[in-house]
């Protein structure tokens, strides 16, 4: 028979270890994007907010189109726009990129998609939706109008 002592803090071993993973594995879940010019952004920090993320490339021409209603969309109190660049053009160079085609919201350094298993689109440009509950509301193919996406998110 076992010593209830031992069977005891046996068992507070077992649960206290569970906890110290579950924390653990919690803290891990934390996603932080670094932006072009090299800060990071906290993805819980956007909760409550609408989040475009936007795919471009230099050479897209509807892209082009899009980036005057995006950089108007992102001057809004509840909407945040991040770009990503399709071409994975880093650094400096993705910030020369970013001013010279006149693009005002905050530029991601690489593809958030595999941290919230999104398919990478294969056609541009593209703009995945994400409500102020961190949810995936839905991902658009081609540009992006201010009252298209006013009228998707009701505001």
């Amino acid at each position: 028979m076992q010593n209830p002592v031992i069977h005891w803090l046996s068992r507070r071993a077992v649960v206290t270890t569970a906890l110290f993973l579950i924390a653990l594995l919690a803290g891990c879940q934390k996603i932080e994007l670094e932006k072009a010019e090299g800060t990071k952004l906290a993805w819980d920090d956007l909760r409550g907010q609408w989040v475009l993320v936007n795919y471009w490339a230099e050479w897209c021409k509807p892209c082009l189109e899009e980036i005057p209603e995006l950089n108007q969309l992102n001057k809004a109190p509840n909407i945040t726009v991040l770009g990503v660049n399709f071409d994975e053009v880093k650094g400096e160079s993705l910030v020369a990129l970013g001013k010279r085609m006149g693009i005002d919201y905050p530029m991601l350094v690489q593809d958030p998609g595999p941290e919230f298993d999104w398919q990478r689109p294969v056609a541009l440009p593209a703009t995945f939706v994400v409500n102020p509950d961190g949810d995936l509301l839905e991902a658009r193919f081609g540009p992006q109008t201010e009252d298209d996406i006013r009228a998707l998110i009701g505001g």
